[in-house]
């Protein structure tokens, strides 16, 4: 296996090999009708010049970028080339490539929630896959804080004012965590709400986002937009943190309500408010053991193994 990627990625124990290039905007920056424009020297065009190249030396090809242009490759290459959607719909330029491809070649795509799948108005069945983590890197922690935690981007679509409205009707402390991804959308919930029970702790490396994650009482997901999956929430489950979570986009697939946190009726304050006050009727335990069955690196691994071998078998016929 060779992983390609962008001049300058990083991956922990793994050789890459790196891409130099131009990026382009990310399609969640830009409006549904944004036309697709490519920079010149375009480090996506370059990455897909050297795998067309070296096609021939490898059974697969495997794209996890949300570009149109392997989308739009895809019947050109000999070896196939198989997609993991990583977002839902957010640009009608991807929903029509990601249809065209899906017609010609449904074995090919895979998603992580069903729930992200419908959005782009395709047939199933579709293949899903969830995500994964490495357990071992999260420690359960049975008797938590009273604070609670919200994890994500920092950005308008992550609603975090949301979390934050919540919890100070309760008068419960929040601990922040993640990327400020826009500096003025953070500006702007300073300026209009009180930050006396809200704590931001930066964006942390795993080892350290699960001791203080595993601390906390609840994890609250208050996305606006419809999440693909949701990494956030089996982070929580794993550490066996509960999570109260808005009813829409990948947390409905994840979260069991009433077993591992609380569903509640999207953009509504007060629906989080009632998911916090019952998280003590939650078993940690339980929360712990959803991820070890569901959600480990095993699981998803034999996921992925059966995708990769439905496609094999469809190439030789």
């Amino acid at each position: 296996m060779r992983v390609v990627a962008p001049e300058a990625s990083q991956l922990h124990d793994i050789p890459l090999i790196t891409i130099a290039g131009n990026a382009q905007i990310s399609a969640q920056s830009q409006g549904r009708e944004a036309p697709i424009l490519m920079p010149e020297n375009a480090v996506l065009a370059n990455m897909w010049h050297y795998a067309q190249q070296v096609q021939n030396e490898y059974d697969l090809i495997v794209n996890f970028a949300y570009d149109w242009l392997p989308f739009y490759l895809t019947p050109f290459f000999a070896t196939p080339v198989a997609h993991l959607v990583s977002m839902a719909s957010v640009s009608l330029a991807m929903d029509h490539i990601i249809q065209k491809t899906y017609r010609s070649f449904p074995h090919l795509l895979a998603f992580h929630t069903v729930v992200q799948a419908e959005t782009f108005s395709i047939s199933p069945p579709y293949r899903c896959l969830a995500n994964g983590l490495d357990v071992s890197l999260y420690q359960f922690r049975a008797d938590p804080s009273p604070s609670l935690a919200w994890v994500g981007r920092i950005a308008p679509e992550k609603a975090l004012e949301d979390a934050i409205a919540a919890c100070q009707q309760l008068g419960v402390p929040l601990r922040v965590f993640g990327h400020i991804s826009d500096p003025l959308y953070w500006q702007n919930l300073q300026d209009n709400y009180s930050f006396d029970l809200v704590d931001y702790r930066g964006f942390l490396p795993t080892r350290s986002l699960q001791k203080e994650l595993g601390d906390c009482f609840g994890l609250l997901m208050t996305p606006r937009w419809v999440e693909a999956f949701g990494n956030g929430a089996i982070e929580a489950l794993a550490c066996g943190v509960p999570v109260v979570a808005y009813g829409r986009g990948g947390p409905v697939e994840i979260i069991e309500d009433g077993k591992t946190g609380f569903l509640v009726e999207p953009d509504s304050i007060e629906g989080l408010v009632t998911g916090i006050k019952n998280l003590d009727r939650i078993d940690r335990s339980s929360c712990r053991a959803v991820v070890e069955q569901k959600y480990s690196l095993e699981a998803l691994g034999n996921r992925v193994i059966n995708w990769f071998e439905e496609i094999f078998a469809r190439s030789q016929k």
